[in-house]
């Protein structure tokens, strides 16, 4: 008897897979074959290896990267865990309907609203995008994607910890932060033109349930903010060990140039503002001025944060608002350092 429509029997082979299982294998075994031929390079090579580790320049690298990192992390981790929460669970019409309706007075109370949001600076620019969305005047909006990574207690908290002895760098890293947001969001305000900020698009993570769209956030900030955590103790201890000490001398005994250096480095490192004031405690050659700086431009400008900028607003809006936050972060924060520190 034949049956109509019935197609060729299959009979898979014990142990194949269908669905891609072959690549899988192929992967398997690469892996296993790294393993093997690695594992035997590392036993020959442990006496060279051991003694390149214990030579002092690398000891005194190691101890200035693993204490940035440790220090860091437990803030970073805790930051990421409440900017998810506050991001995905708090809607951004609360916003909307917290700040008054004129535009000169909805700037500083945004800017003191950045105080609500614990995270870091890649929470803060979807969260200025939705409040634009909502209708939320860009001015205010502005003002509070300045303030948000840099005056929220997490970051304050973690500056305490980085300068024991130094408890007024909280206090000058908190009024300069506010000050610059506050600034630039009246300085939009009065200067900016519509079509120099595009329409913020509707993120991808709107779509999502409450819980998918939580973890989804925690995983992005971490894998994104760790990575540049790590960068940065990296580039810390380099800095410490590698870099002449004649240079960072005649870097930081020069004011000006103090202050820019490290303004500087601050937009290349882009840290994340979490743990950014461990990486500027651990440049002790450096004054707290510049410190201050290096504090101050980190959380509102950065190679990061102008990409973010960029893709939210319109690259339009970015090579305008991010060289005009980075001139007024650094010349705003000279005179707060000298009048606090």
């Amino acid at each position: 008897m034949t049956l109509t429509g019935a197609g060729p029997t299959r009979v898979d082979r014990p142990g194949s897979h269908p669905e891609g299982g072959g690549h899988e294998e192929r992967g398997w075994n690469s892996s296993v074959i790294l393993v093997t031929l690695g594992l035997p390079l590392l036993v020959v090579l442990q006496a060279p290896i051991r003694r390149a580790l214990s030579a002092p320049g690398v000891e005194s690298w190691m101890t200035v990267f693993i204490a940035v990192t440790i220090q860091a992390v437990p803030f970073l981790v805790f930051g990421v865990l409440l900017s998810a929460a506050i991001a995905v669970f708090v809607p951004p019409s609360f916003f909307a309907r917290a700040l008054p309706r004129r535009p000169a007075l909805a700037v500083p109370v945004a800017g003191m609203a950045g105080v609500v949001l614990p995270g870091c600076e890649c929470a803060s620019v979807p969260v200025a995008g939705a409040l634009v969305r909502r209708g939320v005047t860009p001015a205010a909006a502005l003002a509070f994607l300045l303030s948000a990574p840099a005056i929220n207690p997490i970051v304050l908290t973690a500056t305490a910890v980085a300068f024991p002895r130094d408890p007024q760098m909280v206090l000058a890293r908190f009024a300069a932060s506010l000050l610059v947001a506050c600034m630039m969001g009246w300085l939009w305000q009065r200067l900016g033109r519509h079509d120099w900020m595009r329409p913020p698009a509707r993120p991808s993570l709107e779509g999502l349930g409450k819980v998918a769209a939580f973890f989804g956030s925690v995983r992005h900030d971490v894998m994104h903010a760790g990575g540049l955590l790590v960068i940065g103790a990296m580039a810390a201890a380099t800095l410490n060990t590698v870099v002449p000490a004649g240079w960072l001398r005649t870097a930081a005994h020069n004011p000006l140039v103090a202050v820019l250096t490290l303004s500087i480095l601050a937009v290349l490192l882009s840290i994340c503002s979490e743990a950014d004031a461990f990486v500027a405690a651990s440049l002790s050659q450096f004054s707290l001025t510049a410190r201050l700086a290096f504090l101050v431009v980190g959380p509102m400008i950065d190679l990061k944060l102008f990409a973010m900028q960029a893709a939210t607003f319109g690259r339009s809006f970015a090579l305008r608002f991010g060289p005009a936050t980075f001139a007024l972060a650094v010349l705003v924060s000279v005179p707060v350092a000298a009048v606090l520190l």
